[in-house]
């Protein structure tokens, strides 16, 4: 490797300043997006048309960016929106023909991801088509998915293992009589890479086992939390639904179908990298030859998942990045009024981790100012008590 090349390396993670605003400008992208879905959401208003709003908003904004540079810069979505309603779990996004629409009273769940020169912000929220307060076990599975991703964003910091972040976010689903649902993972996330190897569990079994992994300063983490009042074990109840793919960059397999070599050829020249949804795709020709590709490992498929019909599922996912100076949650949005019958912040362990702030202290830097007693350090703990509470009564997000 050329001296040149190393530094490139080094150059691509947090240490790297444009790489940081290249974070942040994904993130102050996705989250006007998720404001502008949130505000399409409406009832009888057809799912397909709100997707491509979103898709659409995150392609425009991103490609006002970078317009005048010499070296070409990629950028746009990372993840298709998807709208996930009531006891569907995730993965949503359905075809230009399909005719879902919202209803009064849908438990609502956004997810998306926009990327710019492959560093990628991603978000997923909750949201209840409703007047006034969410209240019941609703609200229960929104706070509990709220609350976890608040003790998660403490926990995911350098020095601290994966296993930590699972344990802890199982305990606080349990306050809320919630069950934290399996087989969601939270990512590393890298350049042009959405589901890096470093991971957190959503929950541990016998069957699903990951490495153990300590975070580390200057790595970016899609911290991605999804509640439920049932079981917590999601089923694919239609292939048929799946929309969602990725190229498998590392699978090769000469394709007999002349309608997958096509669907694959365009796969290739248009989302070589990122997930993409069939939608972009010529539906007849994809609908043939996206099985095959599919059956040959050329294609990692996202399915639509569910609950049992009746149960509540919440999903909350955002982006931080692990700076020197502290946790930088990028991607968020405020909850609406959320009003769970549960008090959570009594249990002590639970109000330890709340009360953890999110900033590190500095190390060297110079003399600094004593601190009269009783002032700086009590301050910042009745601080942090007080977004504690204001975690569970609220639904604020830091």
């Amino acid at each position: 490797m050329s001296d040149d090349e190393i530094k490139e390396e080094k150059e691509l993670d947090l240490s790297s300043h444009d790489v940081v605003t290249k974070y942040k400008s994904a993130a102050e992208i996705i989250n006007k997006a998720l404001q502008l879905v949130i505000s399409e959401c409406k009832p009888k208003v057809k799912i397909v048309d709100i997707c491509e709003k979103g898709d659409s908003f995150i392609r425009e904004q991103t490609g006002n960016m970078y317009k005048n540079v010499k070296k070409k810069i990629e950028r746009g979505v990372a993840f298709p929106t998807c709208i996930s309603v009531n006891n569907t779990i995730c993965h949503f996004s359905p075809l230009a023909s399909d005719e879902s629409v919202l209803e009064a009273g849908d438990i609502v769940k956004i997810d998306m991801g926009c990327h710019i020169d492959g560093f990628i912000a991603v978000v997923a929220h909750t949201h209840v088509l409703q007047e006034g307060p969410v209240t019941g076990r609703a609200a229960d599975a929104i706070a509990a998915a709220n609350t976890a991703a608040e003790v998660a964003l403490r926990l995911v910091r350098p020095g601290k293992k994966n296993k930590d972040v699972t344990e802890a976010i199982q305990k606080v689903a349990a306050a809320y009589d919630c069950k934290i649902v399996e087989g969601v993972l939270t990512h590393q996330l890298k350049q042009f890479v959405i589901d890096g190897n470093k991971v957190v569990l959503s929950v541990s079994s016998p069957e699903t086992k990951v490495d153990d992994a300590e975070f580390e300063e200057n790595e970016v983490y899609a911290v991605d939390i999804v509640t439920s009042t049932g079981d917590g074990k999601p089923k694919l109840l239609d292939e048929r639904q799946t929309t969602i793919y990725k190229r498998a960059v590392d699978k090769n397999y000469h394709l007999k179908m002349k309608a997958s070599r096509f669907i694959f050829s365009e796969i290739n020249q248009n989302f070589p990298i990122m997930p993409f949804t069939a939608r972009a795709l010529e539906e007849k020709r994809a609908r043939l030859g996206l099985v095959e590709c599919v059956n040959h490992d050329l294609l990692q498929p996202y399915p639509v998942l569910h609950e049992k019909p009746g149960d509540f599922v919440a999903h909350i996912k955002f982006t931080v990045l692990l700076m020197p100076n502290g946790s930088d949650r990028i991607t968020s949005h405020p909850l609406q009024d959320v009003q769970s019958t549960k008090t959570v912040t009594e249990d002590p362990e639970i109000k330890a981790w709340l009360s953890l702030g999110t900033k590190s202290k500095k190390k060297g830097g110079g003399k600094k100012k004593k601190a009269k007693k009783g002032d700086k350090g009590e301050e910042s703990q009745e601080t942090a008590e007080a977004e504690a509470m204001d975690v569970e009564t609220n639904g604020a997000t830091a």
